[in-house]
C-alpha cells in the first residue's frame, strides 16, 4: 500500500518582519542579510526553492520542531526576501532537494525519533515510502545531512 504524503515549508508571514530590519536588529537576533553569490547554494525554506543569483535572502535562526520531546531543535534557515508560501501538490517533492544529501528524520505523534536515514535526493521519495511504511511514524524532516540544517516537513495525507 502507498502512503501518501505533502512536502510543507515554512510559513512566509513568520519571516515578513524580518525584511525591514536593519543590520544591527537582525544581529540582536542572530541573523544576517545575504546576497546569493551561486545557484543552487541558498534554499528557501519558504518556498522550498534555491535563491537566484542576485537575490537578498536571510540566514536566521529557527525552532523548526516545536514539541515536549528532547528532540526539539532549531537551527539556522535561509529565507529568500518577497519568498511565498510553497504550496506543493500531493506526493511532489521540491526539486531543491534533487541535488542534495539529505538527513530524513522520522518522528511519531510524541515528537520522538523513532528512524532516521541519509540518501541522495534523487532518492528521497523511496525514502520517505519506506519511513512512512512504519505506522508509528507521523511526519518527517528532511535536512541537509553535511551542513545539518532543516529544509521541511513531510505529513502523511489522506
Amino acid at each position: 500500500m502507498t502512503t501518501n504524503f505533502q512536502c510543507k515549508s515554512l510559513d512566509q508571514r513568520a519571516f515578513a518582519d524580518f525584511f525591514a530590519l536593519d543590520k544591527a536588529a537582525l544581529a540582536k537576533l542572530g541573523a544576517i542579510q545575504m546576497i546569493a553569490d551561486k545557484k543552487p547554494g541558498l534554499p528557501c525554506r519558504v518556498s522550498l526553492e534555491d535563491a537566484e543569483v542576485g537575490e537578498e535572502v536571510l540566514l536566521l535562526p529557527w525552532q523548526h520542531h516545536q514539541t515536549d520531546s528532547p528532540y526539539q531543535a532549531s537551527g539556522p534557515v535561509f529565507v529568500r526576501k518577497g519568498a511565498k508560501t510553497a504550496n506543493l501538490g500531493p506526493n511532489e517533492i521540491p526539486k531543491m532537494l534533487d541535488h542534495r544529501l539529505l538527513s530524513v528524520r522520522a518522528y511519531d505523534r510524541a515528537g520522538m525519533m523513532q528512524e532516521a536515514a541519509v540518501v541522495e535526493g534523487q532518492h528521497l521519495r523511496q525514502s520517505i515510502m519506506q519511513l512512512f511504511g512504519n505506522h508509528s511514524i507521523a511526519y518527517l524532516h528532511i535536512h541537509n545531512a553535511k551542513q545539518g540544517c532543516y529544509n521541511c516537513l513531510v505529513e502523511r495525507i489522506a
